[in-house]
């Protein structure tokens, strides 16, 4: 990668690359991203370092190609239908990548609604299925606006599964459990402490402790020593650009830019 190229990266870029390495490693397994910049993610981990990864068009087919963003695929491997995909969730063959309207510093999400259970301030999508992809696949989140609106100290509803609950419920819940990855316009975090709550694996470019910090509604420490989230490279800037999304949809997701 040469620096120049590496430098034109946007944040939406930076985001899709954040997003692709979470399903670094994990084999022959379907991605379930939920999302613009999550799907550019996942078929480029397709397209690079990821060609076992299986990827649906949404609907009930498994894609042997990876078409650009909105485009029907070319070539079809398997059948997937609803029933199909519930199956694959139980046996944990799967790895979903949800978006949260809050998630807390033990990965409790809540989708379901704002404010008292009984009074909702704002009544959201409901808990779906985030109980079941939590307990049973490994999950990640994508966070494209961070703030304390969205990383909150306690999440008003539970409908995905977080560390603390998980280890209280015991066994059943706590068995296959796994919060991988939460990324965000601003960072990349996960659940690898003592405790399992939140740290800061990575700081995107251009992005400051105090700014994070600022932009999260609990304590969060930031390490002197922390690593800036990597950068794509010539060619993953090349597949994401030309690709994946010739259109630039990923630009309506992550609306703040690289800075310095």
């Amino acid at each position: 990668m040469s620096a120049g190229r590496g430098a034109s990266a946007g944040r939406a870029e930076v985001c899709v690359v954040a997003c692709a390495e979470a399903w670094r490693g994990d084999g022959e397994i379907l991605a379930s991203p939920m999302g613009v910049v999550p799907s550019i993610g996942a078929r480029l981990a397709r397209l690079t370092f990821a060609p076992d990864l299986l990827l649906t068009d949404g609907e009930a087919l498994l894609m042997a190609d990876v078409p650009a963003l909105g485009a029907r695929p070319q070539a079809v491997e398997g059948w997937l239908p609803f029933r199909r995909h519930l199956a694959v969730v139980a046996g944990g063959r799967r790895h979903v990548m949800m978006g949260a309207a809050q998630l807390d510093r033990y990965g409790n999400q809540n989708i379901s609604c704002v404010g008292d259970w009984h009074r909702p301030e704002r009544q959201l999508l409901g808990v779906r299925g985030a109980p079941s992809n939590t307990v049973n696949n490994p999950t990640s989140y994508w966070i494209p606006r961070h703030s304390p609106r969205v990383l909150v100290e306690k999440a008003d509803m539970v409908s995905g599964v977080g560390y603390d609950r998980a280890a209280a419920a015991g066994p059943s819940a706590a068995r296959f459990h796994r919060i991988r990855r939460v990324v965000t316009d601003l960072a990349v975090l996960d659940f690898e402490t003592p405790e399992r709550t939140m740290r800061v694996r990575s700081l995107h470019p251009g992005v400051t402790a105090a700014e994070l910090r600022a932009a999260t509604g609990f304590p969060l420490e930031v390490p002197r020593d922390v690593p800036r989230t990597r950068l794509p490279s010539a060619e993953e800037l090349r597949l994401i650009r030309e690709v994946i999304d010739p259109d630039g949809l990923r630009a309506r997701e992550v609306r703040r830019e690289v800075r310095g």
